[in-house]
């Protein structure tokens, strides 16, 4: 209630943390820059989300210094993930995401665990499993409810997380 603008509240936020604008805009969005240039979509096809912690930290900053951007030669295919989400196609969104965040080729060699999160959650049903951000946190894709919670009950006792949460997409916007 500080009478400020969305925007004038994203271009804040921006100066705590790159995530920040984003919480602000919610709901489904493309980021660019490092994640301030947010753009909104359409929301995310009905779906439930699991999401996997393991008992790790990532350090940003290491896996970004050891990222060769200039020898990645496939890039996330972008404009068909904003296709898939204006066609409401869920599998085929998860299909592209398949190799949608470079930043596994540094982590994953560093923490084997991640990758066993993402096949461990595919195993399970997911449509696709990726990590989120540099790491170390892990989710999964979901078309049928009921495997998600079978997923999630499943990871539970299994050793590979700390953190564990079940979810469905934030399509709301508040304006």
């Amino acid at each position: 209630h500080l009478g400020l603008s969305q925007e004038e509240l994203m271009e804040r936020g921006v100066k705590i943390g790159a995530d920040v604008p984003y919480c602000i805009l919610r709901g489904t969005a493309l980021a660019e820059g490092i994640g301030e240039k947010l753009t909104a979509l359409l929301p995310m096809p009905d779906c439930r989300i699991l999401i996997a912690k393991p008992g790790i930290s990532v350090s940003t900053r290491t896996v970004y210094e050891n990222l060769h951007a200039d020898k990645i030669e496939e890039h996330p295919d972008v404009d068909g993930m904003c296709r898939a989400l204006e066609e409401r196609d869920l599998k085929g969104l998860a299909a592209l995401m398949e190799n949608g965040n470079v930043l596994e080729r540094v982590t994953i060699p560093m923490y084997p665990v991640i990758e066993k999160i993402k096949e461990f959650l595919k195993a399970q049903g997911a449509l696709s499993a990726l990590m989120s951000g540099s790491g170390p946190t892990v989710f999964g894709i979901f078309d049928d409810p009921a495997a998600a919670r079978r997923a999630y009950l499943r990871l539970k006792k299994q050793n590979l997380a700390k953190q564990i949460f079940l979810t469905e997409p934030y399509n709301r916007r508040i304006v």
